[in-house]
This record gives C-alpha cells, structure tokens and sequence, in this order.
C-alpha cells in the first residue's frame, strides 16, 4: 500500500500496531442486506507504528469483537502503553481476531 492512510488486516498475517489515541465516530452505510443507509457506530484508533514503522494511519472497525478487545484500555488511554499484535482470520460475519498486548519498553 503506498499511503497506508488506513490499515488494512490482512487474513491470517499479524499487524503489530501502536495507537496514540481514538474516537468512537458515527458513520452512515450502506446496509448490506437491504441496500438502504443506517448509521453504526466505529471504533477509530490513531496508528503512529504499523509493523515497527512510523506512519500516520487509522485502523477503524464496525465489528464489536475487535472493538470489545480495546474496551480495557479506551477510558484512560492506557493501549498507549502497549503494542498490539493483532491477527484476523475468516471472512465477513465469520471473521475473528486474536490481540496481544506487548508492554512498551520504558
């Protein structure tokens, strides 16, 4: 990816990223199943280190599995403190992710 704006899983390849802040936006989409808009809900983390590299991108995510693996660290920031491994595996509503939080060094 030549701009890595966004960071884009890929299935099966671990991500190790650094966040260094987020926000939860409201987004309207396209429902899949009927076509018409309707508004979600997205996680939106800052990425300053993608796979030990400086870059200046966002991971975003409707999927309340991924999001649900932040939910410890969101209230003080505290995912600052740590790199997090992250890897996806399956497609659309089959889809998982396994995070591991890496302490930072001091």
């Amino acid at each position: 990816m030549v701009l890595e704006n966004i960071v884009k899983l890929e299935d099966g390849i671990p991500a190790k990223l650094h966040f260094w802040d987020h926000r939860i936006e409201r987004r309207t989409i396209t429902d899949a199943a009927t076509g018409a808009p309707t508004i979600r809900q997205v996680l939106v983390l800052e990425v300053d280190t993608l796979n030990d590299r400086a870059v200046a991108a966002r991971l975003s995510t409707m999927a309340s599995k991924l999001a649900d693996k932040f939910s410890a660290y969101l209230p003080d920031k505290s995912y600052r403190n740590y790199d997090f491994v992250i890897t996806q595996r399956g497609e659309d509503f089959r889809r998982s992710w396994s995070v591991k939080a890496i302490p930072r060094p001091k």
